[in-house]
């Protein structure tokens, strides 16, 4: 089978929408995953087709990581993005579970300061993976939640489950 796949997983974020593609090795590649009233959010398209068993193993490690059991997923990624943008993600990704960084950290990380600053929030904002990619983790530089493209009630909500607050 090739072409997009898609299908819904529910969790305590809302009914998120997952969207790949069939890699090379037969496991699905994660293209996107969003949430329910979130900012540029994918939405099904003709021509999709539905197959749920295409993301059980994404769906599982979704389950392990809102049941606290899992601290980071492995599965494979679309790349997508600009190459500043992949850069960015790739720095989201070294962020460890249960901490959190500013985003002038990650604009330091990618060698971006100063000015940057606004260009890597926006590289963040445009983050297809929510919740595999943890762009939650970036905070403002005074410790404060700021932008989540599905809602700063959803990036608390998960750094309290990664004991990330306080």
């Amino acid at each position: 089978m090739s072409g997009t796949l898609y299908a819904y997983a529910d969790g305590p974020l809302g009914r998120m929408l997952l969207v790949g593609h069939p890699g090379e090795d037969g496991r699905t590649v994660l293209a996107s995953l969003s949430l329910p009233g979130q900012k540029g959010a994918a939405e099904a398209e003709d021509g999709w087709t539905l197959d749920p068993a295409a993301f059980t193993e994404i769906t599982t490690q979704l389950g392990e990581y809102f049941a606290g059991r899992r601290d980071r997923f492995d599965v494979p990624c679309a790349t997508g993005g600009t190459e500043f943008q992949r850069r960015v993600w790739r720095a989201l990704e070294e962020i460890p579970y249960g901490t959190t960084v500013s985003y002038g950290e990650i604009a330091r990380r990618v060698g971006s300061s100063g000015a940057g600053v606004r260009a890597v929030g926006t590289a963040i904002g445009r983050n297809p993976l929510l919740v595999v990619r943890p762009c939650h983790r970036v905070i403002g530089a005074d410790g404060s939640l700021r932008g989540y493209a599905a809602g700063l009630d959803r990036k608390e909500r998960l750094l309290g489950l990664e004991g990330a607050l306080g």
